[in-house]
């Protein structure tokens, strides 16, 4: 009898363990992999794209390239999730599974952040990455403001990133001078789990007059004022806002049972939900990694093992580490790279590789490599 998978999401997760499932189980595989979108990027090319980098159709990969044994890919939006019966409605129909899993990411909440939609930008959501093309040609003086609005957000690196590449491009521009850059986020360090990369970031704004904020989050905007208020009252004059909006899960997860406090909890070896054969993996738990596509893969891994074992009757023996490395772009077309351990010490540790043009290799390879192994392209 074939295994009746359905993957919910096909960003890093849902796609690795599809991978996985069909390279173990082959023909004996009965899994539909769900997404209401056509296409896949990396997280990090909306960076690219928005200024100016790469054009948006370079950067995305459609899932009609998904060709596996035992995988079918449907393009629907999910309406429904019965995690009790492992049923699942979409905007085409009625699925059911003998095994659920959940990969449906996180969604942005643009609203929960007054004057975010009217007076600022996002740059987290591909639209919001095209639409600064067009934007910040047009910023030549003033304050640049990069603002965290809320905690958890994806990629802990990408508001360094943005800020560090935003110097970058007014400086290409000749504008860097009429220019002001301040960073605001959640922590007390850039990269908390690395003091390592912590201090190189915070060297790199140093040099680059980048103003770092830490410990506060963005409350408001005021566009009439041309303010950025934060959590402790403080004001912040800017120009130009790029916002990390709070992020949430989508609301047909909220709606099924499946999430406690705005996510889904797992088992932290082997993502189980607490619903027998319903895993979660990615940013749509809350099993205590970041919300980054890398953690996600590594979580798929760990599920697709627990799943490969069940269905041949043999004994699980792997367990989620929440390791995984994450490329930071430093600018000057150097790329550094932080190596991070949530689960296997005491405390979460970063290994810290300093920013350079090997790195730059290695993160294009990352890129290519999973390219080729998803889509076999």
């Amino acid at each position: 009898m074939k295994l009746r998978v359905l993957v919910l999401g096909a960003g890093f997760g849902g796609l690795e363990l599809s991978t996985i499932l069909s390279e173990a189980i082959g023909t004996e595989l009965d899994l539909t992999l769900i997404d209401q979108h056509d296409s896949f990027y990396f997280g990090y090319s909306k960076l690219d794209v928005m200024f100016g980098r790469k054009q948006p159709d370079t950067v995305k990969i459609s899932y009609r390239n998904v060709v596996k044994p035992g995988v079918r890919f449907r393009q629907e939006t999910i309406t429904a999730i019965d995690p009790v019966a492992k049923r699942v409605t979409t905007s085409d129909g009625t699925y059911e599974a003998d095994v659920l899993v959940v990969a449906l990411g996180a969604n942005y909440d643009l609203a929960a952040t007054p004057g975010l939609a009217e007076g600022g930008n996002e740059y987290y959501s591909f639209e919001g990455a095209e639409k600064l093309r067009e934007v910040l040609p047009r910023f030549s003086q003033g304050h640049a403001v990069v603002g965290v609005c809320s905690a958890p957000f994806k990629c802990p690196p990408a508001p360094s990133e943005a800020a560090l590449m935003l110097h970058d491009y007014l400086l290409k521009r000749g504008v860097r001078d009429a220019c002001t850059i301040s960073l605001i986020i959640p922590f007390g360090l850039p990269i908390p789990p690395s003091p390592d990369t912590s201090k190189a970031l915070l060297k790199a704004f140093e040099e680059r007059h980048i103003q770092f904020i830490p410990q506060r989050k963005v409350r408001s905007l005021d566009a009439s004022r041309k303010v950025v208020s934060l959590d402790d009252g403080s004001e912040l004059p800017y120009n130009l806002f790029l916002g990390i909006p709070k992020h949430v899960a989508p609301e047909v997860v909220l709606q099924s049972g499946l999430a406690e406090n705005g996510w889904i909890p797992v088992d932290k070896a082997n993502l189980l939900t607490k619903f027998p054969n319903v895993y979660a993996i990615g940013d749509v738990t809350s099993v205590g990694t970041p919300k980054a596509g890398v953690f996600a893969e590594g979580a798929a891994k760990t599920a697709a093992a627990a799943i490969i074992a069940a269905y041949k009757g043999k004994e699980n023996t792997s367990a989620y580490t929440g390791a995984g490395s994450c490329y930071i772009e430093f600018g000057e077309g150097k790329v550094g790279r932080v190596d991070v351990d949530f689960f296997s010490g005491p405390k979460p540790f970063g290994i810290h590789h300093d920013p350079s043009e090997m790195l730059v290799v290695d993160k294009d390879h990352f890129g290519s490599s999973r390219k080729a192994r998803w889509f076999g392209l």
